[in-house]
Formats: C-alpha cells, structure tokens, sequence
C-alpha cells in the first residue's frame, strides 16, 4: 500500500476507549480507521466500503468474535487480527483455525499492532498478480480517490461521493485496470463496453469529457487523464489495487 491507496482498518471492540485508542495511533501512522463495537456495525461498514484488515476482539456482544471470523472468512479474504484476553488460549487457538491472519494479547502494545498490521498488509499486496481480472477486483485506489467495485461508488479524497453514470464507471474502470498505459480508443471502447451488452450512443471523446468535468481540478488540464495525440489516452498516475 502506499499514500496513493490510504489502507482502510477496521476495529471491532464493545470497549469503546480501545476503540479510539486503536482509531487514533493508527491514525497517526497513515492509516485510515473505522470501528465497530459489534457484528451489526461491522457488516455496515463492510457493506459500504472496502477493508483492508478487520481487527476483531472475540469478547462481543451478540454475535461472538469466533462466529464473525468464520463469516468473514466465508464471504472474503480480508486478513485478520484476532484480539484476545490472556486466559483465552482456547479461543486463540480457534481463531488462527479459521484462518486468522494474526492475534494479539490484551493488553498490547499500539507500535505491535502497527507493526502487525504493516506485515500483513505488505504480504498481501505482494501476492497481487498485475493485470487482475476484473471480476477479483474490490476496489481502485488513486491519489486519495476510490472506486469500489461491488458498490459502484466512486469517492472524492475528502470522502463524498461523485455520482457516475453506467458508462462513466465502465470508462473509468477501463483506465484504471490498465494505469500510466496509452490506450487507443478503439482499445477503450472494448474494455469499457459493458457486460449487458449495452452500446454507447456517445463517442469515447464525449465520454472522456464529461469523466474529466468529476475527477479533474482543472479539466482544461487534466492530470488523471491525458491526451496522447494521434494515439489515445493515458491514465496518468499509479493505481493501486484492491482484490477479493
């Protein structure tokens, strides 16, 4: 991950103290933190926005921390940090069983969870292969924006959302999946030609006009998406990628 792909945390404690104390030392490590203090919350916020790690205490109200971890793991591969309490040796060791990434003893030390956290995150990204097919990617990444796939939401880097249309999201989409590459528009009509088969009755041009006016500072002067004359278009600047 990188400045580029802010990582997106996610704590879930009934302690509401841990919880801020978690949200704010990670936050001050270049970390974006939400929380949650039981599954409900939990499922909301992985509903509407891609996580990059879930840590989850296993002493919750509800719905327990061993049967969230099993969902979770079920429905996705978004690593783990368990947290435990020091007798729970049992649940620690059902926890790395259903495949927790990681656990950690309470009380811990904030600069081992950083640590913790980095390790997981790095291993994961370094088991992305290039040119993912789309149907593996959660979300793109670019200087502090995101588009998150199964939610087809594109967010600004102050975190409101843009609203796009079906072709708008299928064009951006295409550039993204293939960044800092000039793409002919021939190229960009076929990666963005929508699955149900529905045609464009507007140029690639038109198209690419009406993208800038959301995501350009300046569309005049695009620093997304530039120009290449007489050869296409370019996306300019690195992406980062978010798989299942």
């Amino acid at each position: 991950m990188t400045a580029l792909g802010t990582p997106h945390i996610l704590a879930v404690d009934d302690d509401q103290a841990l919880r801020q104390l978690i949200a704010d030392y990670l936050t001050q490590h270049d970390l974006r933190v939400s929380t949650a203090c039981d599954g409900k919350e939990m499922a909301r916020i992985l509903e509407s926005s891609v996580v990059d790690l879930v840590i989850l205490d296993l002493k919750l109200p509800g719905e327990d921390g061993l049967t969230l971890a099993r969902k979770l793991r079920e429905d996705s591969n978004i690593p783990i940090i368990i947290l435990t309490g020091r007798q729970d040796q049992a649940d620690r060791v059902m926890g790395l069983e259903l495949a927790a990434d990681d656990y950690l003893t309470k009380p811990f030390d904030n600069r081992e969870l950083l640590a913790r956290i980095r390790a997981i995150l790095r291993r994961v990204k370094a088991t992305i292969p290039p040119d993912r097919p789309d149907d593996t990617v959660r979300a793109y990444r670019f200087a502090g924006w995101e588009l998150n796939m199964r939610t087809r939401r594109l967010t600004d880097p102050g975190g409101e959302r843009v609203e796009l249309t079906n072709g708008e999201l299928h064009l951006l989409a295409a550039f993204l999946s293939s960044p800092q590459r000039i793409l002919s528009r021939d190229q960009l009509l076929e990666l963005s030609h929508p699955r149900s088969g529905e045609v464009y009755d507007r140029s690639i041009d038109v198209q690419i006009l009406r993208l800038r006016r959301k995501i350009e500072a300046n569309p005049s002067t695009p620093q997304f998406i530039k120009t290449e004359r007489h050869a296409g278009y370019v996306f300019s600047v690195p992406v980062d990628v978010v798989a299942t």
